[in-house]
């Protein structure tokens, strides 16, 4: 059992500031991606042993995890009308230094299922093949939520049209 914890330990020392990247990536700033990756890490160290030995590589089941749990989370949020305090005059700035960036604004506007495919594709550099592994989806399915994710951020960024139709997840 130590061995497990030991090489659990290990697995978070060497994967967690890519993890915390991604997790920064789909969240769109960096305490809801260190909750993300807490709240998965936590449940996954529970059963390391049986990661080992069913996922060929348990660094894209994590990350599979991590988008799972995010698109749980952004669903439950999304149904959720709540009504949030203005904040007063000469609040303080925020942390995240890409928050006004256009494109970080726009990515932080795609579906949780689209930015994830641009997030593995461009900031972590992930084959489409790996970015089906990693989200449990066909290289097809990559391929069209990265074509619809691309059109619209060009549509955002360049001030043209948005792709028409119904967003996929």
């Amino acid at each position: 059992m130590s061995g497990d914890l030991a090489g659990f330990g290990e697995f978070v020392e060497a994967n967690l500031p890519g993890l915390l990247r991604y997790g920064h990536a789909l969240t769109g700033n960096q305490h809801d991606a260190a909750d993300l990756v807490q709240t998965v890490l936590e449940k996954i160290g529970s059963r390391w042993p049986s990661v080992q030995r069913k996922a060929a590589d348990p660094a894209a089941y994590v990350r599979r995890s991590m988008a799972n749990a995010h698109i749980s989370r952004w669903r439950k949020h999304r149904r959720e009308s709540l009504v949030a305090d203005l904040p007063e005059s000469g609040a303080a700035t925020p942390a995240d230094p890409f928050e006004h960036e256009p494109l970080w604004q726009a990515l932080k506007d795609l579906p949780p299922r689209q930015r994830a495919v641009i997030v593995l594709r461009y900031y972590e550099e992930l084959s489409e093949a790996e970015i089906a592994a990693s989200l449990g989806v066909s290289t097809g399915t990559v391929k069209s939520q990265a074509s619809k994710a691309i059109a619209t951020l060009r549509g955002k960024l360049t001030g043209g049209p948005e792709p028409e139709g119904r967003a996929v997840r």
